[in-house]
């Protein structure tokens, strides 16, 4: 864990932990390569913006990432947050100073197994900003694990499935690939995905999709940086078929080619 490069210290943690004021993206780094690589620094540049109202030295960001990851044995997650240490909760609007936290951690070293998720009506603040402030969605995750699921997915007050805590949702029918259409965050792997459906012919789309309509799909999965494809095995006690596709999806993403950190 560092901060700019160097080891951080926990007092300039302390802002971060207490008030969740920033944003971060995490990229799964094999041999220094990182899949959409530009949509993570994009995403960076398009957060730190709205959240501090300044530009972030991007180069300077790979450079971080570039060192955390070549201290770490291959793959491994590399997680960039940017946040102020030193904001005032009372006056946050007086600075702009955001810092650079890189964090790693071990890649998963198998496939996931699918996920049984649980509706749970919620909606994050500000869903299109990866931000820091993971309480809400945490909550949602720990209620559907103690309803004896493994994950939630969200739906809004109109009843339209958005996300779920940590990831994108993607669903299978006649039609090609569909993604919810509601208010979420834009995923890099999300995107990724959707380039990999085009290189096999698959249709991509976009269109409301209510809870009860998406238990009557053909399959489901959900996705981001760390787990690529993840197959939902069941949607609130109802069971989703896995078809053959869904897995010459998963591979259609797995072979894309990682851009070099």
């Amino acid at each position: 864990m560092e901060l700019n490069g160097r080891p951080v210290s926990t007092g300039e943690l302390s802002g971060l932990a207490l008030q969740g004021y920033g944003h971060f993206t995490t990229m799964l780094v094999t041999d220094l390569r990182v899949r959409g690589l530009r949509l993570h620094t994009e995403r960076l540049s398009r957060d730190c913006e709205t959240l501090f109202g300044t530009d972030l030295d991007i180069a300077r960001v790979r450079e971080l990432a570039r060192r955390a990851a070549r201290a770490r044995p291959s793959p491994s997650i590399v997680r960039v947050t940017v946040f102020d240490p030193a904001l005032d909760l009372a006056r946050p609007a007086d600075r702009s100073l955001p810092q650079v936290l890189v964090t790693t951690r071990p890649a998963p070293t198998s496939e996931p197994e699918p996920v049984r998720l649980g509706i749970r009506s919620f909606s994050r603040d500000s869903p299109t900003v990866k931000s820091t402030s993971l309480f809400g969605s945490i909550r949602q995750r720990r209620a559907a694990q103690v309803d004896g699921f493994d994950d939630a997915l969200f739906v809004g007050i109109d009843g339209r499935i958005s996300e779920g805590p940590t990831w994108n949702i993607g669903f299978l029918d006649g039609s090609g690939l569909v993604w919810p259409q509601a208010p979420c965050l834009p995923g890099v792997t999300m995107e990724l995905v959707s380039r990999a459906a085009q290189t096999l012919g698959i249709p991509v789309s976009t269109r409301p999709l209510a809870a009860v309509a998406a238990t009557r799909v053909a399959g489901a999965f959900i996705t981001n940086a760390t787990t690529g494809v993840r197959p939902v095995a069941a949607l609130d006690g109802v069971h989703l078929p896995r078809p053959g596709l869904l897995g010459r999806l998963a591979h259609a993403y797995r072979e894309l080619a990682g851009d070099p950190l």
